[in-house]
Order: C-alpha cells, then sequence, then structure tokens
C-alpha cells in the first residue's frame, strides 16, 4: 500500500451519528441515577453495581445484529446513551463489568459509524484505555486493546488519533515485551500496536520504532544452528505470528530504502518458519514471503532470488502435504493457501478475490491488499461490510473513492429482516439434515447388501 495513498486522507467531519439527543439521553437512566464510582480494585461487583449495569444492553447485542440495531431497536439517542453508561462503567470496582463495557464500546464502533460522539469523548476513552491496560488482567487488557484498534478505525489518519497512539502506543509495548503478561493480552496488543501505527503515525522514526519492537518478538521462532529441520510450537507461537503478522502490515508503508532493507534482513530467515509444526504460523510466513516477493517485484521487475529452488521445493511441498500426523483441516487449509503462495512466488500470479458490501465491489488483486483486508477483518470482524460502505479511511485505504449514498427506498430492498433470516437459516438446516439422512440411508443399504 503507496505510503502517500494512505497519508493524505481527508479529515472526516460528520460521518458518524451526531450529539443532538445527547442532553436529553443523559437527563434520565433506565435504573436510576448514575453512581459515584471509584478507583479500580479488585473488590467483587456488588448488588447496587449489578443493579447499574442491567440498565444497559448486553454488550454481545451489537456484534449480532452489526448496523442493523439501529434501524430495529431503537434511535440514535438510545444509542449514544448505552454508549455512555458504557463508558461510565469502563471505571467500575468489577473487572468483569470493565471488560464488559469495554466490549460493548468495541463491539459498537466496530458495527457503527460515532465519529461525532466519540469526537467529543475520545480523551476519556483513551484515559479508560490506558487505565484497563496499566491495571487489568489478561482479559480485560485484549479488551482495551481492542477497543484502541476500532477507536483508532473510526478516528482515521489525523492529530485525535495520533494522540490516541501516542499516549497508548508505549503501554503496548511494555506489555508486548513483557514475558510476564498473559501471552493473549501480549497477542492482542501486538495486533493493536500495528493497526494503530498504520493509521496514525505520522513520524517515521516511530514506524521503524515498532517495525524492531514486532522484529524481536517473532524473530524468536526463527530456525536456530542448533535446532533440527523443524521448529516446535511454544504457548508464546500465538504470540510470533500476531507480531509477524502486523510487522508485514507496516512495511507496506515503510520508503522503499527501509523495505529493501528489511527484505535484506529477512529474505533467508523467514523460510525456516515454514519448517515450524505449527500451521497458522506456516500459513503466516509464507503468505509475508509472498508479500515480500510482490514488494521485492514491485521495486526491481529483475528480481532475482538467490535460494529461489530451495524455496519452491518448501512450498511446493507444503502445497500437495499428506502427511498423515496431521489434521485433515490443517492440512487442507494450508494445501489451499500455498497453493496461490507457490503461483505467487513462481509465475507473479495472483488468484483476484471479490468481496462484496451493498451494492459495491471491491476487487483484492494483490497481496498487499489481501494483507490489508485480511487484517482489518480480524479487528472489525462482521462489521467489515458496514465499514467498507460508510468509513472514509478504509475507502481511502482500499481506493473505493467517497461513500456511495443511498436512499431510504433502496437501503430497504437491500436489508434482510431478522425473521427472513432466521427462516432462511431454519431452511438450509432442514436441507442439510435430509440430505445427511439420505446418505446414511444409502450407507445402510450398502451395509445390508454386503
Amino acid at each position: 500500500m503507496p505510503k502517500n495513498k494512505k497519508r493524505n486522507t481527508p479529515h472526516r467531519g460528520g460521518s458518524g451519528g451526531s450529539g443532538s439527543g445527547a442532553a436529553a439521553a443523559t437527563a434520565a437512566t433506565a435504573g436510576g441515577q448514575h453512581r459515584n464510582v471509584q478507583p479500580f480494585s479488585d473488590e467483587d461487583a456488588s448488588i447496587e453495581t449489578m443493579s447499574h449495569c442491567s440498565g444497559y444492553s448486553d454488550p454481545s447485542s451489537f456484534a449480532e445484529d452489526g448496523p442493523e440495531v439501529l434501524d430495529e431497536e431503537g434511535t440514535q439517542e438510545d444509542l449514544e446513551y448505552k454508549l455512555k453508561g458504557f463508558i461510565d462503567l469502563t471505571l467500575d470496582k468489577s473487572a468483569k463489568t470493565r471488560q464488559a463495557a469495554l466490549e460493548g464500546i468495541k463491539n459498537a464502533l466496530a458495527s457503527k459509524m460515532l465519529y461525532e460522539f466519540i469526537l467529543e469523548r475520545r480523551m476519556t476513552l483513551t484515559d479508560s484505555i490506558e487505565r484497563c491496560l496499566k491495571k487489568g488482567k489478561s482479559d480485560e487488557q485484549r479488551a482495551a486493546a481492542a477497543l484502541a484498534s476500532v477507536l483508532c478505525i473510526q478516528l482515521g489518519p489525523g492529530i485525535e488519533s495520533e494522540e490516541v497512539l501516542k499516549t497508548l502506543g508505549p503501554i503496548l509495548k511494555k506489555i508486548i515485551c513483557d514475558g510476564t503478561a498473559s501471552i493473549q493480552a501480549r497477542q492482542t496488543c501486538a495486533t493493536c500496536f500495528g493497526v494503530c501505527c498504520f493509521i496514525a503515525t505520522d513520524d517515521i522514526t516511530e514506524l521503524y520504532s515498532t517495525l524492531e519492537c514486532l522484529e524481536n518478538v517473532f524473530t524468536k521462532s526463527y530456525l536456530k544452528e542448533k535446532d533440527t529441520n523443524v521448529i516446535c510450537s511454544t504457548p508464546n507461537t500465538v504470540l510470533h505470528i500476531s507480531s509477524l503478522l502486523a510487522w508485514t502490515l507496516l512495511l507496506t508503508i515503510c520508503p522503499i530504502s527501509e523495505v529493501k532493507k528489511k527484505l535484506e534482513m529477512h529474505f533467508h530467515k523467514l523460510p525456516s518458519l515454514l519448517s515450524s509444526d505449527d500451521v497458522n504460523m506456516r500459513i503466516a510466513a509464507g503468505e509475508s514471503l509472498a508479500l515480500m516477493f510482490e514488494l521485492a517485484r514491485g521495486m526491481e521487475s529483475d528480481f532475482f532470488y538467490e535460494d529461489m529452488e530451495s524455496l519452491t521445493q518448501m512450498l511446493r511441498a507444503l502445497a500437495t502435504d499428506g502427511n498423515k500426523h496431521r489434521a485433515k483441516v490443517d492440512k487442507r487449509k494450508q494445501r489451499s493457501v500455498f497453493r496461490d503462495i507457490l503461483r505467487a512466488v513462481e509465475e507473479r500470479d495472483f488468484p483476484t478475490e471479490t468481496v462484496k458490501f451493498g451494492p459495491e465491489r471491491m476487487y483484492i488483486d494483490c497481496w498487499v491488499k489481501k494483507h490489508t483486508y485480511d487484517t482489518f477483518k480480524e479487528v472489525l470482524g462482521s462489521g467489515m461490510q458496514y465499514h467498507l460502505q460508510s468509513n472514509e479511511f478504509l475507502r481511502n485505504v482500499f481506493e473505493l473513492g467517497p461513500p456511495v449514498m443511498l436512499d431510504a427506498a433502496t437501503l430497504k430492498t437491500m436489508k434482510i429482516s431478522r425473521f427472513e433470516r432466521h427462516l432462511y437459516n431454519s431452511a438450509a438446516f432442514k436441507a442439510r439434515t435430509k440430505a445427511r439422512s439420505k446418505c446414511r440411508d444409502k450407507r445402510a443399504d450398502v451395509g445390508e447388501f454386503f
């Protein structure tokens, strides 16, 4: 992804919901007035806390229906009221309540553009995330890091997201490098650090510092001279995978001089990760290699890789892997991915993918675009399609142009109601059950025959 295309993103001023109903929304609460909450402690939630929390909807409700929540269950003011409640609950005594509040805010921001609302409260949100990262345990730190990623995606490039990264960056780096911290928390923080840096950093030295931090993590999985031909996975492998993928994302926005330096440093060491006994590590390493070849050939059309024969042999073996000691699902997934990686390395070919969202389509026609899409899809989940339609930052990254404005009638014809979705899923389930029953009957008949 060329750096200049990401940096020239226009500053959004009104993409999200307005705060016109903010005063009315705070005038009353569902279960009484907000109580004064105290700073963090490890005490369990009191009855009063649980009663207070029950005044707001379950955080998971935002993830289930995405942007349809507003149309079916309330107004913009209702959503803003719920979010204000969640923001208040990030200061609660109970760790579980704080975690649920963080997840509720994250799910809402992943499924709806709320730029104006969070712009007014970005300092409050940043402070809450900072406290939860510093004082929270594993699950709470993961929820805080995930929220930080989505917060930066909502804000897009600019002073606001730069301030978020400036505040949270050192804490994320500390957690990533802390060997005593939870592996899962370090893994989420590595992804968050890469995504936030991709969006917000305008300081080249900060970009290089982030790359170095992530490098120091995933290079610990490289094959050492004293090791055997197989890299055995450890509890840290998931952290190394996330760090490698975040590092690869940032590599796509580096200046050419830095890209060349990184390619020289890692081109001959990264293939050793293809011998890992973890299928996800093998796939992450293979996709990173394919992207690095794409970058190298973009800079030099006649790029020559010295160990090409050895590398293609490894890739071909993985693309046709039939080892019995590996799970069938892993082998199927691996073979599919490595067939594409082998084509990219040998033939400079990429199988174009089509992503549909609303009335639009996006064609993923290179490894840089695929890796960027996969990263943001992991962060936003089911909200990715909505953000591709409405988020100016993401539309700029994928060169989709300004958001397409659709009238209410068109939107209504495009949307499937929850009831219709339920009927469709029920019919599909019945059809699958019927097909399985027929298959079982045939097997029974064959058994009786013999």
